[in-house]
């Protein structure tokens, strides 16, 4: 039987697998036994030393994408747990404050802290947190499908705060994993069109087999003042900018990106003189977390698709590579802590 592991990044650009022992749950907690763990551009951003002052704790073990089953449960929380198929949120909030109490708990005064950046992740064979914080899933669920739950969950966010009515003009900038699960949530909508922008022509097939009715090209400018609703995914320089140049006027802007400071030249007096309506996603709350899950249980999500590579714990470094080097190929790169080798792409 294969001793467990952990992935530990010791300080930016240093890390290790160490043995890993599962913290026994305290009360009001639960351990997980990790199914597979997804990578993003923050824990590129962790293991670079990037990620802005506040929001990292070396050292840390990554990991806040992932799926995984209850093994056990501390007092106060249910036995009946134990043996489900789980994802959870990531924020620690506190639950107490006027924030977290208007339902903005990504906003929690009590201070960041989130699994796997302040907090140990699920780059390790088992993951301890608070019950309170686990969404259930149906027992047939696919599992590694699940481990894209919490983008999904962002983009569950955003596709509630743009509020899209039957038939209106719909735009999406950016088909990465993000841009792609918007599109998903977006078509069950209904809207009159829904139109997917990407730097990557490969990435068309996959944005209209998930309910887009076009795509097109960054480059391709055309379309300006056109849409009712436009959602920015990518973060790049520009995309926010590009974004608000096809909505109408009136029209609602959601940004989800965070594009280096100052790339980006989005113009607070276009803003107000067409009257956009902008709003900003941060991470997901509970209702975020909760919309997402029941879209994925009713078959209306599969983000399944945007799997291209899983990889076991052990080749973290090459998986890192993978994301790092901007293949239109390479999508959703799944780590997997409890696997000795790779498991075939289906």
């Amino acid at each position: 039987m294969t001793a467990d592991l952990e992935l530990v990044v010791e300080r930016p650009g240093t890390h290790r697998l160490a043995a890993h022992t599962p913290r026994p749950p305290g009360p009001g907690e639960a351990l997980i036994r990790v199914h597979s763990v997804g990578i993003c551009g923050s824990d590129r951003e962790v293991y670079r030393g990037t990620r802005p002052e506040g929001y990292v704790r070396y050292p840390v073990v990554p990991g806040h994408e992932w799926s995984g089953r209850v093994e056990a449960v501390g007092p106060g929380v249910s036995a009946e747990l134990v043996g489900r198929l789980t994802v959870g949120e990531g924020f620690r909030n506190c639950q107490v404050c006027a924030r977290c109490r208007d339902g903005e708990s990504t906003l929690c005064t009590a201070g960041y802290e989130e699994t796997g950046f302040t907090r140990p992740g699920a780059m390790a064979a088992t993951l301890t947190l608070p019950a309170r914080l686990l969404h259930l899933l149906p027992d047939d669920a696919d599992p590694t499908a699940a481990a894209l739950m919490e983008p999904a969950a962002c983009g569950a966010a955003a596709a509630l705060l743009a509020g899209v009515r039957p038939g209106e003009r719909v735009a999406v900038v950016g088909t990465g994993t993000l841009g792609l699960l918007i599109v998903q949530f977006l078509a069950a909508s209904s809207p009159g069109a829904l139109l997917a922008i990407g730097r990557a022509p490969q990435h068309a097939d996959r944005a209209l087999a998930f309910g887009a009715t076009e795509f097109r090209s960054s480059e391709d400018r055309s379309g300006a003042g056109d849409f009712d609703v436009v959602v920015e995914a990518a973060g790049a320089p520009g995309t926010a900018a590009l974004a608000a140049s096809l909505l109408r006027r009136g029209g609602r802007l959601v940004l989800t990106g965070i594009p280096a400071p100052g790339s980006d030249g989005l113009d607070p007096v276009d803003l107000v003189v067409r009257k956009l309506e902008v709003h900003t996603v941060f991470g997901a709350t509970a209702t975020a977390w909760a919309h997402a899950v029941r879209a994925f249980a009713a078959g209306i999500l599969n983000p399944l698709p945007l799997v291209t590579h899983r990889i076991p714990l052990a080749e973290f470094a090459d998986a890192l590579d993978l994301i790092g080097r901007g293949d239109p190929a390479v999508g959703k790169v799944l780590l997997f802590p409890n696997s000795v080798g790779p498991a075939p792409i289906p």
